[in-house]
């Protein structure tokens, strides 16, 4: 099978290859003191730095960047904006109640802020003529296996419960869902029709084009490696392999890199969020006798209700992409350079996407174009949480568990009132503060993560091969484990 490997990601090359950027030295670095500095030119870092451009636009705002812009997940995941919660929802609910208020009422907001952000994240890209090849076509959740549609149900029960209209959570039958994708064994399905499909390359330089207009300096290749916040009033200094840079208000939005980062600020203390794989890989673009098959109209994202589940969307040039886990976790946090990923993956990820389209990949050959891999922030209890230092100045965001694409922008404005001192509806969401706890110390995460994984693999084995009518065992221990139980 010869595909390319790496090189970030599809998104990032294909981008590219159509508009060749300028070659052109890196911007320096400031030399007088910034309003606000951002580390990290992902998709938190653009809109945080967007937002303050348009609220401030007297600001001196600098975004620093250790590669390029886009090189984290934000320009390789999955491209789903969502309303998916990045977290537990449960554990946000629990969290709330224990401190006196009302859990459910405060997720419910949580949810809402959530759908208005999708369309916030649509309006601003039209506004300022950024082509991201959105097009809101929902996603459809689909079970293959009478357990999975077991938890479909139970999913949709959840999301009426935290704050979804029964028009945002759709019940599929075996031929509605085929009618829309023609999936194989389709035994139902669920179809949330708020979710727009984006190329996230496409969107992240969008935002940095839009910020360069408005002012605001862009410097790649400035590794961050320590934030030193200063005693009493005086500016946060970021320090960089290529020199310093000191602001009023420093935002870090580094997600699963956030553990290279020294600062000495319990939000960013070591074992906060660790960084765990997901793999894509994306098909050369399909014949149109293909697609007539497949049925698959209108670019709904497409997603399936195996524990060890993937995410598709059909892309605007007429391919595949798909993604799922394969290979957790490295030891010790590691995070995946330019993102090369193992045969065995691509090998899993092909035949998880032959075992959904038969009719079009029969004996499992996937013509796969490209394969990468990024890494996913995620907390202890798998839940996000904002903060804000109004001492030191310094905020953050971390663990949106691979649900960032919507929640980025919702996290930036979020963190943009707390640095100004503003009451808001969203500085009173429950992921404000939110204390997750940290990660047990190696070797113990790296085995409790691996093993959680193996559990979710043999329990969807175990059920497609029995013909299993309920989760197994097996699953709900690794998801108690693991805390995603809700």
């Amino acid at each position: 099978m010869d595909y390319r490997n790496g090189e970030i990601s599809h998104w990032m090359h294909a981008d590219a290859a159509a508009s060749p950027p300028p070659r052109a030295a890196p911007a320096p670095l400031p030399t007088a003191a910034q309003d606000l500095v951002i580390v990290g030119g992902g998709l938190t870092g653009l809109w945080a730095a967007y937002y303050a451009s348009r609220r401030h636009p007297e600001w001196a705002i600098t975004v620093l960047e250790a590669e390029r812009v886009g090189y984290g997940a934000s320009g390789r995941n999955g491209g789903w904006l969502s309303g998916l919660i990045p977290g537990n929802r449960a554990v946000y609910a629990r969290a709330v109640d224990r401190a006196g208020g009302n859990g459910l009422a405060a997720v419910r907001a949580f949810q809402g802020e959530l759908f208005a952000t999708i369309d916030e994240v649509l309006e601003v890209l039209a506004a300022e003529g950024i082509d991201a090849h959105q097009v809101r076509g929902g996603n459809l959740e689909v079970a293959q296996t009478a357990a999975g549609m077991e938890r479909l149900r139970a999913r949709r029960a959840a999301d009426i419960e935290y704050g979804y209209g029964e028009d945002q959570a759709v019940l599929q039958s075996p031929d509605e869902v085929t009618a829309r994708i023609e999936v194989a064994h389709a035994h139902g399905g669920v179809l949330y029709p708020q979710t727009a499909a984006v190329d996230p390359a496409l969107l992240c330089q969008g935002l940095a084009g839009a910020l360069r207009a408005r002012g605001a300096r862009i410097c790649e290749g400035a590794r961050a490696g320590a934030v030193q916040a200063a005693a009493g009033t005086g500016p946060a200094t970021v320090v960089t392999e290529r020199g310093a840079v000191s602001g009023a208000t420093v935002l870090v939005c580094l997600e699963a890199y956030s553990g290279s980062l020294r600062s000495g600020l319990p939000a960013l203390g070591p074992r906060q969020v660790i960084p765990v794989n997901s793999s894509m890989i994306v098909t050369e673009p399909l014949s149109d006798a293909d697609w007539q098959r497949i049925g698959w109209d209108g670019r709904a994202c497409l997603g399936d209700a195996a524990h060890t589940f993937v995410y598709a969307q059909r892309t605007a040039d007429g391919r595949i992409a798909i993604g799922g886990r394969g290979s957790p976790y490295r030891f010790n946090s590691g995070t995946p350079g330019a993102g090369e990923v193992d045969r065995c993956t691509v090998a899993q990820l092909a035949r998880q996407l032959a075992g959904l389209f038969p009719q079009v990949f029969p004996d499992g050959r996937v013509p796969v174009a490209h394969a990468w891999r990024g890494v996913i922030g995620v907390t202890r209890d798998w839940c996000a949480g904002v903060f804000f230092d109004d001492r030191a100045r310094v905020g953050t965001v971390r663990g949106y568990a691979g649900h960032g694409v919507t929640a980025t922008n919702l996290a930036a404005r979020t963190l943009l009132d707390r640095a100004e001192g503003l009451d808001t509806p969203l500085t009173r969401l429950p992921w404000n503060d939110h204390d997750s706890g940290a990660w047990e110390p190696e070797p113990i995460r790296w085995a409790g993560v691996h093993g959680m994984y193996r559990l979710f693999g043999v329990a969807d084995a175990w059920e497609e091969r029995r013909g299993a009518q309920r989760t197994s065992l097996l699953a709900r221990l690794g998801g108690r484990l693991a805390g995603l139980a809700e």
